[in-house]
C-alpha cells in the first residue's frame, strides 16, 4: 500500500515539470516557423489520436466504427453541426450492427 503514494507523488512530480519547465525555460517569444506550426497543431493531433481508437473500438464490429467515422467526417465536411454529425454517426452504427 506504500508503493501507491510513492506512485502518486512521482506523479504529481512529473505532472508537474511538465507544466513549469516551458514556462521557465523559454522566455522569448518563439520565432521559428517549423516549431510554431508544430506547436499549433498539437492539440489536435493529441485529440486525433486519443478519439480514433476509441470510435473503432467502442462498437461491437470494428467495421460500424468505421463506417460511422467515415459518415461524420463526410457529414461534418457538408457543414453540418455537431448534433447532427453524433446523430448521423449513432444511426449508421445502429443500422450496420442491426443487420451484422
Amino acid at each position: 500500500m506504500g508503493n501507491v503514494y510513492v506512485y502518486i507523488a512521482i506523479m504529481a512530480i512529473v505532472s508537474y515539470l511538465i507544466r513549469v519547465l516551458p514556462l521557465t525555460l523559454i522566455r522569448k517569444p518563439i520565432k521559428n516557423r517549423f516549431l510554431k506550426s508544430f506547436l499549433y497543431y498539437v492539440p489536435y493531433v493529441t485529440l486525433s489520436v486519443m478519439t480514433f481508437p476509441a470510435i473503432v473500438n467502442a462498437t461491437q464490429t470494428p467495421i460500424s466504427g468505421a463506417l460511422a467515422l467515415v459518415v461524420g467526417l463526410v457529414v461534418a465536411w457538408f457543414g453540418f453541426d455537431l448534433f447532427s454529425t453524433a446523430i448521423s454517426c449513432c444511426a449508421v452504427v445502429f443500422v450496420i450492427e442491426l443487420f451484422v
